[in-house]
């Protein structure tokens, strides 16, 4: 492949030949962003609006300041005849599950159809988004090689760089984090390691295949799943004792090889999917994986027991459970970041109402109009956040840790009844002999 190439890796430094980035959501747009400060890139997003925002430097992800966006190195389109202008194509499209949490790879086949119809000979594509180990080589690669007629090793190379964004944190960013690469042949693979080792501070480790580097990422995710699970079984054991989770962990925690993982709610696009990506996998090479989805199940089940601990708050305090009125403060899946994507707060709400419970729903950063179309739930003000006989705090945003316990208290009908605190943001000692605090 040495004549098909041609210095390509010399080309993109230059900025002679512009690097492409296919997906502009918290993956893809960081990214784009981080490589423009060495390459020329273009950002293509199928969604116009999204596309419009960002020329207009605004991200509502707000993983990328408004600066950032408008360099001369970096133009954003939904037209997807400018990627033929790139020679190195990198997707970061979400790879989400279906109902049945079986892997749903729509976004990428349809990616992978937009790229093969568009590169030319002597491309590098490189998959960034979460995916089983073989999905790169058995089911993008046909579709690269049907729509362009091009051959694999002959007429472009192909690579595989699992994405480690966090949305939120802007200590760990693209350049901070060591990057994973992998590749379908050593030449296709140093190119791969110098466009990103151009812009990535933390280091290149290379991969030995292309299935390794997907497998390393989605155990990545399963491993955090696992060990937030495990939290979460002994939280629920804990509490059945009597004992304080918070502070079994703060007590554990001074033991120098202990591993600090909080019990909470796990959602997201990332640590609440991945896991059955592999599973799916294992299951068709006719292994069931039992501790993985025995973590999922206690994951997945959080929810229900929160809404559970409300109902119990409740009796105790001698409030009707029927008819109580109910706010939920946080519906992100994260605290700071307004994704709602597989949020599991919602959940809680939807187990509430089952119960005959009348809940009001706050978020300070999420979208009132995707949340409305997304998960048929109303916003409402912090003004609607009064006369309840329960408070539930689900998600730690800082403007709640900001406005503090009195806050939440003042939520309260005369400052009594239940305040159930998801992520142990208070004490008990924060609030009054009148308010029946629980935290997980």
């Amino acid at each position: 492949m040495d004549m098909i190439y041609n210095n390509s890796l010399e080309l993109l430094l230059d900025r002679k030949v512009p690097i492409s980035v296919v997906g502009l959501g918290y993956v893809g747009l960081p990214l784009a962003v981080a490589l423009s400060t060495r390459f020329n890139v273009i950002g293509f997003d199928i969604n116009s609006t999204r596309v419009e925002n960002l020329i207009g430097g605004v991200d509502i992800t707000g993983e990328v300041e408004s600066d950032l966006l408008t360099s001369g190195n970096l133009q954003f389109t939904s037209d997807p005849e400018s990627l033929r202008e790139a020679k190195f194509i990198i997707v970061c499209v979400p790879t989400p599950i279906d109902r049945a949490k079986r892997p749903d790879l729509k976004a990428l086949y349809s990616a992978s159809d937009i790229v093969g119809a568009r590169m030319s000979e002597g491309s590098v594509v490189v998959y960034e988004s979460t995916v089983y180990p073989g999905v790169t080589e058995d089911e993008m690669v046909p579709i690269l090689e049907k729509k362009s007629g091009l051959k694999l090793g002959s007429g472009f190379g192909v690579g595989y760089s699992p994405e480690r964004i966090n949305p939120g944190d802007k200590e760990r960013t693209v350049e901070r984090i060591v990057k994973v690469v992998s590749a379908c042949d050593p030449e296709t693979l140093d190119i791969v390691a110098g466009v990103y080792g151009a812009v990535v501070t933390a280091g290149i480790h290379r991969a030995p295949s292309i299935k390794v580097a997907e497998s390393a990422k989605v155990i990545e995710n399963i491993q955090r799943d696992l060990n937030i699970a495990l939290m979460n079984e002994l939280a629920i054991i804990f509490d059945l004792a009597g004992v304080d989770t918070e502070d079994v962990l703060k007590a554990a925690g001074t033991k120098w090889n202990f591993i600090n993982f909080k019990p909470g709610l796990v959602g997201g696009h990332c640590i609440g999917v991945d896991p059955y990506y592999l599973t799916s996998k294992a299951e068709e090479l006719g292994y069931h994986p039992h501790v993985i989805l025995s973590g999922r199940r206690i994951n997945d089940g959080m929810s229900k027991y929160i809404a559970e601990q409300v109902t119990k708050r409740l009796i105790q305090a001698g409030i009707p459970v029927k008819g109580s009125k109910i706010g939920v403060l946080g519906l992100t899946f994260k605290e700071d970041v307004p994704d709602i994507r597989n949020s599991r707060a919602p959940d809680i709400l939807k187990e509430l109402a089952k119960i005959g419970m009348v809940t009001i729903a706050h978020d300070p950063i999420a979208d009132p109009v995707e949340v409305k179309q997304a998960l048929g739930l109303s916003l409402s003000g912090y003004d609607a956040l009064k006369n309840l006989d329960a408070v539930v705090i689900a998600v730690s945003h800082r403007e709640y840790i900001e406005r503090g316990a009195g806050a939440v208290e003042s939520m309260l009908f005369e400052k009594r009844g239940a305040v159930i605190d998801v992520k142990s943001m208070f004490d008990s000692s924060c609030f009054g002999g009148s308010v029946s605090y629980w935290r997980l």
